[in-house]
């Protein structure tokens, strides 16, 4: 174990590297494959496995399974649901064997490593099932940030313990990486609202889409409505525009479900929507706890299509099913938004980063829409002159909701540090850290992008802070404080 010069942060020798063996299955098509735009070349390939006679088919399905059917769950299965993706080429009436079939779905299946390039920003929360746990332990539920081919991010998830002594274990790594199924959701009135509003500036537009539907609907009942705002669109002005407009806001509303017998730490939540196309990044994971005692788990990540980003939520009881949904305002308009884990005075409230470079404090009524800001910290010490930000969600203590930050100074070094925030009144701040409490060590500068330290969520638990943190973007590390230490050291 080492310690800062300040003596409060020990780092565990556990270490998490991205691992390149944790692979998924996606569809493939050749010619299609993003980085040119050209016709398909899937009827030149299906006429080349057509051709093979049935022993060739059978040897090179054959040799196919012996090597790849270790690294995925099912994956005859997924071959044959590829197959299913050329039904429209094939002739009805042509039989075809079971086996020519598969080795169909094979030609048409490629592997993406997730984490092939790096692994970083994970957040940590309370496991929802704490059946079993050795007492005075705490199951957690760790998410990451994979990293793998053209710098495309996924959601993975980790899985252990930390015991009575505020030590961590991490359960061993399981053997598949699962990719869950894509369903639908139901889409949220007040999001479209605020977005017509803010373009079109009247709420005669919203209205006249969003009326009848309710607060919820679904994407078959807003399709029913612009296809009546179609038909009347000679009344009413730049209607292709408005249109395009909701359809983009609909489309990243979305579904994930996985097979209850897919373990936590298999499932991989993978990008589903143009908005997310080249990455879901920086997940920020918040149990959040009603005033009646219900807890849900939600997320703020950033959606990135390669060009813009967006933030999204996502929303779960059970880390099995997911419902990824849009979140919009200008407070929510940048990365970094972390919700608090309870609402304060009646509403709901955020850490935001809307001005790219201070930490700002956001209240709504509603979860998804965040319009202003309130002025909470800005940049002073050195390590954070670059701009600031927040490392996750506060966490809430006898003294104040704390919340771990980031800064960035020279050399675009990413440091942590920390601030105290008034339990009633959380733009005010009580308490500051006069010192990062993490920096790049010796053995932490080098890596995907050297320099960095960061995390995306913390938890206390036994009177101790655990704080798990990316390490330049390519593996993650364990750091602990005592809880009451990191107070007596906070200055007014």
């Amino acid at each position: 174990m080492t310690r800062t010069d300040q003596e409060l942060v020990t780092r565990s020798p556990l270490r998490m590297a991205a691992d390149p063996t944790r692979v998924i299955t996606r569809l493939f098509v050749p010619g299609q494959e993003g980085f040119e735009v050209h016709e398909s070349r899937a009827g030149a390939v299906l006429r080349r496995i057509l051709a093979l006679d049935e022993d060739g088919v059978r040897a090179a399905l054959d040799d196919i399974v012996i090597r790849f059917d270790r690294r995925h769950r099912d994956l005859v299965g997924t071959f044959r649901r590829h197959a299913r993706e050329l039904s429209d080429r094939l002739d009805p009436g042509r039989d075809l064997s079971d086996a020519r079939i598969l080795l169909l779905g094979a030609a048409f299946t490629s592997e993406y490593t997730i984490e092939g390039a790096a692994l970083c920003n994970p957040s940590i929360v309370e496991h929802p099932d704490q059946s079993g746990v050795a007492p005075g332990s705490l199951r957690f539920v760790m998410s990451v940030r994979g990293i793998g081919e053209g710098h495309r991010s996924s959601i993975g998830f980790r899985t252990g313990t930390v015991d009575g002594a505020g030590t961590v274990h991490f359960d061993d790594a399981v053997p598949f990486a699962t990719v869950g199924t894509i369903t639908s959701t139901l889409l949220d009135a007040a999001v479209f609202r605020n977005e017509l509003v803010k373009v079109w500036g009247s709420e005669e537009t919203a209205g006249y889409v969003l009326d009848g539907l309710g607060e919820r609907f679904s994407r078959g009942d807003l399709d029913d409505r612009l296809e009546r705002l179609h038909r009347h669109s000679r009344t009413r002005a730049h209607t292709p525009q408005l249109i395009e407009l909701i359809t983009d806001i609909a489309d990243r509303s979305y579904g994930v479900e996985f097979r209850g017998e897919i373990p936590l730490a298999e499932r991989v939540l993978w990008p589903a929507t143009d908005a997310e196309e080249a990455g879901m990044e920086d997940a920020r994971f918040v149990r959040f706890v009603e005033d009646d005692g219900q807890a849900t788990y939600y997320a703020t990540y950033t959606a990135y299509d390669g060009v813009e980003i967006s933030q999204q939520m996502l929303t779960t009881k059970d880390f099995r099913t997911f419902d990824s949904t849009p979140m919009v305002g200008a407070a929510a308009a940048n990365k970094g938004l972390a919700l608090f884990p309870r609402r304060i005075h009646g509403r709901f409230a955020a850490m935001s980063r809307s001005d790219r470079e201070s930490n700002t404090v956001a209240f709504s009524d509603h979860l998804s829409v965040w319009t202003t800001t309130q002025e909470c910290q800005k940049p002073s010490a050195v390590w954070e002159t670059l701009q600031l930000g927040n490392c996750g969600s506060p966490l809430e203590t006898g003294a104040g909701w704390l919340v771990l930050t980031h800064g960035v100074g020279p050399m675009r070094t990413y440091s942590i540090g920390a601030i105290l925030l008034d339990l009633d009144d959380p733009t005010r701040i009580i308490g500051r850290l006069p010192f990062a409490l993490l920096h790049p060590a010796a053995d932490e500068r080098d890596g995907y992008v050297p320099n960095v330290v960061y995390s995306c969520g913390a938890l206390v638990h036994a009177d101790t802070l655990v704080l798990p943190y990316g390490i330049g973007d390519c593996a993650i590390g364990i750091a602990t404080v005592a809880l009451p230490e990191l107070l007596a050291a906070m200055q007014p």
